[in-house]
């Protein structure tokens, strides 16, 4: 997603009064800024996610901060997944998209294939999706659609599925990382699925990617889980959002 996963409808996850701030809330940089020069940073090999070994646990306190020798501990955070749309598991209506055919482009009139409509809807709304062709049809709010051959953040890095996240560069800045050691509550209040709340713990994320300013909020997270699995994946037990979860920073 270079400036991607910048959706169009971020009150779109949840039924309840809280409004969750999704993926479309990460910023968007210029066609100039697709290829900068980045800091080294130590990404791990990353494999599927490990077999669950703990439960979603009790709801921690909200907004209690503490120090541990391991990093500092944070509790009270918003945590949003964001995923990579699968054409194969899309069947709407054939829609034409237009965009561009590089990388370094912006608002691009060229033609980038025809695709059920539902997929491209995801693409808008999560920022990425990978095509039937194996190719990535990107999307942007100032950029536009453009095809890639990998997903990318909104700064243009590549997407690491269990490790790429986003925040406000005030309240968590680029290169931080994190765990979330414990995953609080759902929307209706419910604990998170055992599979799904272990797998996000398990997981070392890094903050490689960054919310516009004033839209992320100070306790708010995306994180990216790769692509999506089956049919009615938004349905499912991994499209989630984390409310009262605890951070592990640094």
């Amino acid at each position: 997603m270079v400036a991607s996963s910048c959706g169009t409808d971020p009150g779109a996850r949840s039924g309840a009064a809280e409004v969750t701030v999704g993926p479309s809330a990460r910023v968007a940089p210029s066609a100039a800024q697709v290829r900068p020069s980045w800091p080294a940073l130590d990404f791990p090999d990353f494999g599927l996610p490990p077999s669950p070994r703990t439960s979603a646990g009790p709801t921690p306190s909200p907004s209690r901060t503490t120090s541990r020798s391991s990093g500092r501990v944070s509790d009270g955070w918003e945590v949003t997944v964001y995923y990579t749309a699968v054409e194969k598991f899309h069947d709407g209506d054939p829609r034409a998209v237009t965009g561009c055919l590089k990388l370094d482009c912006s608002n691009g009139d060229d033609d980038l294939g025809t695709y059920p409509e539902d997929f491209v809807q995801a693409v808008e709304d999560e920022g990425t999706g990978r095509t039937a062709s194996g190719r990535y049809l990107n999307w942007s709010y100032d950029i536009g659609f453009w095809l890639d051959s990998q997903p990318r953040s909104a700064d243009g890095r590549a997407l690491v599925p269990f490790v790429s996240a986003a925040a406000d560069p005030g309240v968590l800045p680029y290169g931080t990382r994190f765990t979330i050691s414990a995953c609080g509550r759902q929307d209706d209040g419910s604990a998170l699925p055992g599979t799904t709340c272990a797998a996000l713990r398990r997981a070392s994320w890094l903050i490689t990617d960054e919310f516009t300013p004033g839209l992320g909020g100070s306790r708010h997270l995306d994180a990216y889980i790769g692509p999506e699995t089956g049919p009615d994946f938004t349905d499912s037990d991994w499209y989630v959002t984390l409310h009262g979860a605890r951070l592990t920073i640094g």
